[in-house]
């Protein structure tokens, strides 16, 4: 299938800061669902037994793609397009290529725009249902997760704690560290998870205990879904890699800091990491991101990558600026009805690598990608303390408590602790564009 040059860069009229919708709450202040947005995700009526099925989220609104298959407003690619996307699952969708998204993108823009004519509007509005009366899915089936580790200030900061002597391994500014997580146990935001369990070495002990994690940690993360894939043995080029990305999401990749310190030498994490990651279930297109492409910014002023994983594109045009805040809300707090506490906010433009370098890297050796896979950028804190993405950095390993409204102090996670992560695209002469939120509840371990 064809694919539209300048998918993921180029700027055209879908972008335009003075459009608006007939869908009133797109223009909401703040609102992370503008038209110039337009999400991909899945969803039912809550309470229903129907089938998921693909939405565009528009201002409070979902728009169902189902529904807007059959109105006949729809032709040639589009309509093919939103025939794969009312599937359960967006993997059929994923899979059809920049064309197909960018066809529906702009069709569904078209239709939702508020220029559209008011026979338009009349034959679209029975297509949307309001978020609040929906629940939402996990966009793919996901077959593959790997997570990488993105950020060379988290990279340096957990090293100095398990590495004192040897913080930052050679081989980082070479290589897009990554290690293979668990596809099974990734579950959509809303959804809490139990306080896993595992081995521990006690400081000062000669042998390890079985216990319930002391260090239950959270990661500030991307997620980014594959869409077309590559066969057996072909390598993606990093210059075509961004026609391989559907688009990105938040993560959480939940961590056993106590658990991983036993385990994640020689081989790294492995029960530590694999018992849950929290992602948002809206789905944000590489084209939405288009305005707030920035250049790589490297501390080390490192431009000597190997060839394979080196373009001055990249490097002018790779990086993304997406916001990104991490709260907390204990059992007490939320019984006293107190707002979420957030404890830092960072950038994806501080990461060392590119999501086009992270699936050029994955792939080099011929590994296959198929639609739906996920990839996590590892944790995105940036050069201070303040933009730590890790309960670990931010409170130096458990020797500088978090203090939340109220008094209550917090190394570690507690039973009753909510997360919620929030990110957001934000700068003059561009729309403001969001990515909802990815929140789920520590439960007590069995």
């Amino acid at each position: 299938m064809s694919q539209p040059m300048g998918y993921s860069t180029t700027l055209n009229h879908t972008h335009d800061p003075a459009a608006t919708s007939w869908v009133a709450s797109a223009q909401a202040p703040g609102a992370d669902f503008p038209i110039q947005n337009l999400p991909w995700g899945v969803f039912r009526p809550t309470g229903s037994d129907e089938a998921f099925r693909g939405g565009v989220a528009i201002g409070d609104q979902v728009l169902d793609l189902s529904a807007l298959a059959r109105s006949g407003l729809l032709s040639g690619l589009a309509q093919q397009s939103a025939l794969a996307a009312s599937e359960p699952t967006l993997n059929t969708f994923m899979g059809m290529g920049p064309a197909a998204w960018q066809a529906l993108r702009h069709a569904v823009f078209d239709l939702l725009v508020s220029t559209a004519s008011s026979a338009v509007q009349q034959q679209v509005q029975p297509c949307l249902q309001a978020q609040g009366a929906v629940t939402l899915g996990l966009p793919a089936r996901i077959g593959d997760y790997t997570d990488f580790y993105t950020s060379i200030y988290h990279a340096t900061n957990i090293g100095k704690l398990f590495r004192p002597d040897n913080p930052l391994l050679p081989n980082y500014t070479w290589v897009p560290i990554g290690y293979h997580g668990r596809a099974s146990s990734v579950q959509v935001s809303g959804h809490g998870f139990k306080r896993p369990s595992g081995q521990v070495m006690p400081p000062g002990a000669t042998e390890p205990v079985f216990s319930a994690c002391k260090r239950l940690d959270w990661e500030l993360e991307l997620g980014v879904f594959v869409g077309t894939g590559n066969a057996l043995g072909d390598p993606i080029a990093l210059g075509n890699a961004e026609d391989h990305v559907f688009g990105l999401c938040l993560l959480n990749d939940w961590s056993a800091r106590d658990i991983q310190g036993w385990e994640y030498q020689p081989l790294g994490p492995f029960l530590s990491k694999n018992f849950a990651t929290t992602v948002s279930p809206w789905v944000v297109s590489l084209e939405a991101l288009a305005p707030y492409r920035t250049a790589m910014q490297r501390p080390d002023g490192k431009t000597n990558d190997l060839a394979y994983l080196h373009s001055e594109h990249n490097a002018q045009q790779g990086a993304l600026d997406v916001q990104l805040t991490m709260g907390l809300t204990s059992a007490a707090m939320r019984a006293a009805g107190t707002a979420v506490h957030n404890v830092c906010q960072t950038s994806y433009r501080h990461a060392y690598w590119t999501l086009a370098q992270m699936v050029a890297h994955h792939t080099v050796n011929g590994c296959n990608l198929q639609p739906g896979d996920l990839l996590g950028t590892g944790t995105l804190s940036g050069p201070t303390l303040d933009q730590a993405g890790a309960l670990i950095e931010l409170t130096e390993g458990g020797k500088v408590p978090l203090t939340l409204p109220g008094g209550e102090q917090r190394t570690f996670l507690q039973d009753g602790d909510e997360v919620t992560m929030r990110g957001w695209c934000e700068k003059p002469g561009a729309a403001r564009i969001g990515f909802g939120e990815c929140k789920a509840l520590v439960l007590p371990a069995t």
